[in-house]
């Protein structure tokens, strides 16, 4: 399963790529998947080096308040980086 976290476009070259940030981190992703244009200031959600959707900005907003919720939790120790396994760990060490 993929999970994609809401990235900021931050800048976009002539050849359509654009500069993304992504809780702190920046990398560049390609924007040709998106049939609708995309600005500076929007959000995005990407996938091995291609942006494949926009996002709502309110969407964006709330979806990294969730992980960053989920960060801090586990940085505390509220949280077990292996709650919510649901035993896929012990699938794959089985095989």
């Amino acid at each position: 399963m993929c999970l994609s976290i809401p990235s900021k476009v931050v800048q976009i070259d002539e050849d359509n790529v654009a500069v993304v940030e992504t809780l702190g981190v920046k990398r560049k992703v390609c924007l040709d998947l998106i049939a609708e244009p995309v600005s500076v200031g929007e959000y995005v959600l990407i996938h091995v080096g291609f942006a494949m959707e926009k996002i709502d900005t309110a969407a964006a907003l709330e979806s990294l308040e969730i992980y960053k919720q989920i960060a801090d939790e586990m940085a505390s120790g509220e949280i077990d980086e292996n709650d919510g396994d649901i035993g896929l760990a012990d699938m794959v060490s089985e095989k």
